[in-house]
C-alpha cells in the first residue's frame, strides 16, 4: 500500500473511532490518547493527522452533522407525511446518529472549547440542526404558535428531546416498546403534559 493510501486509511480510522468515542462519552471525557489506543497508533501519530483534540472534534462534528442534515432534508422532501409523521421521522434521524442527548453534548463542548472552536461548533449546529428543523416549523401545516420563531422552536425541540436519550424514570411503564416510549415523549414535547384542552 502506498504511503498516501496508508495515511488516508489511518485518518479515516481516527475519524471513525473519534466519532464513536465523542458520541458515547462527550468531548470532555474523550482523550486523544483513548482515540489513538482504539486504533493501535500512538498519540503523536494521531497529531500527525489532527493538530489537536479541538480540530479533530470539529472535523468529526462537521462530518456527522452533515449526515444529520441530509437525513432531516430527506424527511422534509416526503410531502406525503403529516407534520406529526415528519417530526417523528426527524426524531428518529436524530436518535440514529446520537446515543446521548444532543443538547447536553453540545452544551458540554461549548463550555470546554476555545472561543474560535465554539464559533465553529455553533455554526455547524445552526446550519445542520437548527436551520433544517426550523424549516419544518415554518411549514403552514405545523401551526407554530405566533409568539415563537421557527428557529426558537427548533432549539426548544432539540432540548426537549433529552428524555429520549435516557431518563431515570421508565416513562410509559413496562408495557410499551422503546419506540412507543419515544413517541410518547415526543407527544409530550409537542402537545404538553396536561389534558387541559386549551383551558387557562
Amino acid at each position: 500500500m502506498k504511503r498516501a493510501e496508508q495515511l488516508e486509511k489511518t485518518r479515516q480510522a481516527i475519524l471513525k473511532n473519534a466519532t464513536k468515542l465523542f458520541l458515547q462519552k462527550g468531548f470532555g471525557e474523550t482523550s486523544t490518547r483513548d482515540i489513538a489506543k482504539q486504533i493501535g497508533i500512538t498519540q503523536p501519530a494521531l497529531y500527525h493527522h489532527f493538530s489537536d483534540k479541538e480540530v479533530l472534534y470539529l472535523d468529526v462534528m462537521t462530518n456527522l452533522c452533515g449526515k444529520v442534515r441530509q437525513d432531516i432534508n430527506k424527511v422534509m422532501r416526503k410531502h406525503d407525511l403529516s407534520p406529526n409523521e415528519q417530526l417523528w421521522q426527524i426524531t428518529k434521524a436524530l436518535k440514529k446518529h446520537h446515543p446521548l442527548s444532543i443538547y447536553d453534548q453540545y452544551n458540554q463542548a461549548m463550555r470546554l472549547l476555545s472561543k474560535s472552536a465554539q464559533q465553529k461548533l455553533n455554526m455547524i449546529f445552526t446550519m445542520d440542526y437548527l436551520e433544517p428543523i426550523a424549516a419544518f416549523f415554518r411549514q403552514p401545516d405545523v401551526g407554530l404558535r405566533p409568539d415563537i420563531l421557527p428557529k426558537e422552536a427548533a432549539e426548544l425541540f432539540i432540548a426537549g428531546l433529552t428524555p429520549i436519550f435516557g431518563t431515570s424514570q421508565l416513562i410509559g411503564g413496562h408495557s410499551i416498546t422503546p419506540e412507543q416510549r419515544d413517541q410518547l415523549i415526543l407527544d409530550c414535547i409537542i402537545n404538553g403534559l396536561s389534558n387541559w384542552g386549551g383551558k387557562n
